[in-house]
């Protein structure tokens, strides 16, 4: 089978790009630098400018799933203009597949789409699930609620929609784990606020085999991309300092600091989603990682 794959080059793309070769999919994928392109047997990159509305129509030679991936990094420092960038790399993206899909003769028959747990609002006491449809009144909250409701256009098209919802992916090579490692390696490690927030987590090989699991079973639908026990954010803190036998010393650090050095940004650490993902278990999906701890020992030792 070949899928078209979205933000291949980022940190969920490649690990993706991996499993999906070794389990012998042929993977194309769309770039919008062409420095970055290359062509292999079952691996071949193709130009896109969703800018400009430019696309290489070769991308969907064959092509029955697309992966939709792409998007401007949340994790930096959200100025007007930044913000901007973070709502139109998701939604003129989006639209762009959506017009060359409708234009042209192709063959695809599902879109698996990222998505974020920051549609959810922010409480401590609450358990989300897929069916919940409050949306945070937040700029994540907006941004992925515009980003959804683009991808759901692919329906009008007899196309399955498949929405993951993602949540703190711990990684090897990058990504949120390795930045809340940094100080906890300096022996200057804390929890954020009361520390009491509920952080959804899932290690980065469980992450993407939900992908392949939603390709292979051609599901749709919104499915939440975390592991089966969220913990909080002093939990988590803990974990990764005992994880790298480092103490914990200092007291937690408050939201206003936070406020004053990253401004609006600030609001992804301090914000409480606490995620099931009963239904992908319902539906026989294991979890290699289902874990905490056994993923920090994975991932940082």
């Amino acid at each position: 089978m070949t899928v078209l794959i979205t933000g291949a080059t980022g940190l969920v793309g490649k690990e993706l790009v991996k499993l999906l070769l070794q389990n012998g999919f042929t993977v194309h994928y769309l770039s919008t630098s062409k420095s970055k392109l290359v062509s292999q047997n079952n691996y071949k990159g193709f130009y896109w400018n969703p800018k400009t509305s430019d696309i290489d129509l070769n991308a969907l030679t064959d092509v029955e799933v697309i992966v939709h991936l792409a998007g401007a990094t949340v994790a930096k420092k959200w100025t007007p203009s930044y913000k901007q960038e973070i709502i139109e790399s998701r939604v003129l993206s989006t639209r762009l597949l959506y017009k060359t899909l409708q234009k042209n003769v192709h063959h695809v028959k599902q879109i698996v789409s990222a998505s974020a747990i920051g549609i959810y609002p922010d409480d401590l006491n609450y358990i989300y699930h897929e069916t919940d449809n409050q949306v945070d009144n937040s700029f994540l909250g907006n941004v992925v609620q515009q980003w959804e409701e683009e991808v759901n256009q692919f329906e009008k098209l007899n196309i399955k929609v498949a929405k993951i919802r993602i949540g703190i992916v711990l990684a090897k090579n990058g990504g949120a784990l390795q930045e809340m490692a940094k100080p906890i390696k300096l022996g200057v490690g804390a929890a954020f606020g009361t520390g009491k927030h509920y952080q959804s987590w899932i290690h980065i090989e469980d992450l993407v085999a939900i992908f392949q699991f939603i390709i292979q079973n051609q599901l749709s639908g919104v499915y939440n991309g975390v592991a089966p026990y969220p913990v909080t954010n002093t939990e988590l803190t803990k974990a990764i300092a005992k994880t790298l036998g480092k103490p914990l010393l200092l007291p937690n650090i408050p939201k206003f600091m936070m406020k004053i050095i990253l401004g609006e940004m600030h609001e992804m650490l301090f914000s409480s989603q606490h995620v099931s993902c009963k239904k992908l278990l319902d539906l026989k999906f294991q979890f290699k990682f289902a874990s905490l701890d056994k993923s920090l020992q994975d991932l940082l030792k």
